[in-house]
């Protein structure tokens, strides 16, 4: 399917500087809970840009494949068409987040999204670890290193907490559903409790009664969304192999997933240095 319109035209920098800003205002609205009617927002947007519904609707897909290649949260009824304009359309995006540049800082009124009811998160296999690098072009390249996911991640504090405040509440669940409530009643939050330093978030337990220590990592990006492992956490993960899990929560606010990484870390994940302790 061709991402033009009707004519067969590729959309101009205009077109999609309206759809990108458009797009944007109406995730702006779904991660803040409030709702908005799609229809009378396509209409709206068809008194400037003269495409079919369909056309319009196929742009709305291909701005969410973007986005969800940057890990940024995306309209989870746009579902991602990957058919996009790959040099027109990330950089239309790009001049957005320019524009606005509280949507990928350390604004949380952006990236952290309203957590619907949930069950508990059953935890999947993790990803497989892979050293292929993925073709992409030089704006979607330049586009990444600006909306960095890690970075964003790590400053988000509010949605960290929610993540931590999630597993603290499933781990609970869990432990009851195999008749523990003796051990649910003492899983602790050990970094509300008694700071970050301990190189874990939350301290639980099996059925069994071994010890879990779990650090949290938490995105609104996909299963695949990088994410930064302190010196601290990493040091911790070797003292500790038996019992520190990494729990990776992925797609907050959406469909959560979740899934365990266990020591060696630097068998379970591609482990890159990003900054350098300088002392004299």
């Amino acid at each position: 399917m061709s991402e033009g319109s009707s004519r067969g035209q590729d959309w101009s920098r205009d077109e999609i500087d309206l759809i990108v800003a458009d797009y944007f205002d109406m995730l702006r609205l779904e991660l803040a809970g409030e709702k908005y009617n799609k229809t009378e927002r396509r209409r709206a947007l068809q008194q400037f840009v003269k495409r079919s519904d369909g056309s319009i609707e196929f742009k709305h897909q291909n701005i969410s494949a973007v986005l969800r290649e940057l890990s940024l949260p995306w309209i989870w009824g746009y579902k991602p068409a990957k058919n996009y304009q790959k040099t027109a359309l990330p950089a239309g995006i790009e001049r957005y987040l320019d524009s606005r540049p509280t949507f990928v800082a350390d604004d949380t009124r952006h990236v952290v999204p309203v957590l619907r009811e949930s069950g508990i998160i059953f935890l999947e296999q993790a990803p497989q670890v892979t050293s292929a690098e993925v073709e992409t072009t030089t704006e979607m390249r330049r586009l990444m290193r600006k909306s960095d996911p890690a970075a964003r991640d790590a400053r988000n504090r509010e949605l960290g907490r929610l993540g931590e405040a999630k597993v603290l509440e499933d781990e609970r669940a869990r432990l009851k559903l195999f008749g523990r409530d003796d051990l649910a009643r003492k899983v602790q939050w050990t970094s509300q409790e008694l700071g970050d330093g301990a190189g874990y978030d939350i301290r639980s337990f099996d059925a069994r009664g071994r010890e879990r220590l779990l650090e949290v990592k938490t995105t609104t990006g996909t299963r695949t969304t990088p994410f930064f492992i302190s010196e601290n956490e990493f040091s911790f993960s070797e003292e500790r192999p038996d019992a520190f899990r990494l729990v990776r929560l992925y797609q907050f606010g959406h469909e959560p997933g979740g899934f365990e990484l266990k020591p060696p870390l630097e068998k379970a994940v591609n482990l890159k240095p990003t900054n350098y302790r300088a002392s004299f």
